[in-house]
């Protein structure tokens, strides 16, 4: 859809789900701290939209999962992170239903209780994500062999730059000349 496979609309559909639950355990520690019903409402409907989000980027990680060529290193981090991804969705869905059928008339001990399990959401959300970036970045999750492929060849001939451009590789010596810089074929020409 759109020109986006499911592996991109996973990508697509992940980072904004994260940032809501986040921000709503943020508010809910700041409305137990300031005692503020404002805030305590900013996180139950931050709650519900990560909650939402967040189950949308499941399952479009479950499709991608199912659509991407990968080997044995990728099929194991994958697993862990689809695991950790419906954990901590679940862990998220329970406070959310939890509060909702109390409709907000908890006694402290069970909001300090919610407030807990939100906080290890928030730890699993960060290892899901940790995961992830494991997948895309040290095994190049998502990205067909043949696009791979294309981009080893690429980063092999290196690149050049013109005369007063300046561009740093990590500790390389910026003074090195390398090959003339090229794209991989499809790719659009990219300007500095």
């Amino acid at each position: 859809m759109f020109g986006y496979d499911a592996a991109r609309w996973h990508a697509v559909l992940n980072d904004l789900p994260a940032a809501l639950l986040f921000v709503a355990v943020l508010f809910d520690v700041a409305a137990a701290i300031t005692k503020r019903e404002s805030l305590m409402w900013a996180a139950i409907w931050t709650l519900w939209a990560g909650v939402i989000g967040g189950w949308a980027a499941v399952v479009a990680g479950k499709v991608a999962s199912n659509t991407i060529e990968h080997g044995e290193a990728i099929h194991e981090i994958m697993e862990k992170h689809e695991n950790m991804a419906l954990l901590t969705m679940a862990l998220f869905t329970v406070v959310l239903a939890w509060r909702l059928f109390r409709r907000f008339q908890m006694p402290a001990q069970e909001l300090a209780y919610t407030r807990m399990l939100s906080i290890v959401g928030l730890l699993g959300l960060v290892w899901t994500g940790v995961l992830g970036g494991r997948l895309v970045f040290q095994h190049a999750a998502g990205i067909p062999s043949k696009v791979l492929q294309a981009e080893i060849e690429n980063r092999a001939e290196g690149h050049e730059h013109q005369p007063g451009e300046e561009h740093e590789h990590g500790t390389m010596d910026s003074t090195k000349t390398t090959a003339p810089h090229t794209h991989p074929p499809g790719s659009p020409p990219h300007t500095h």
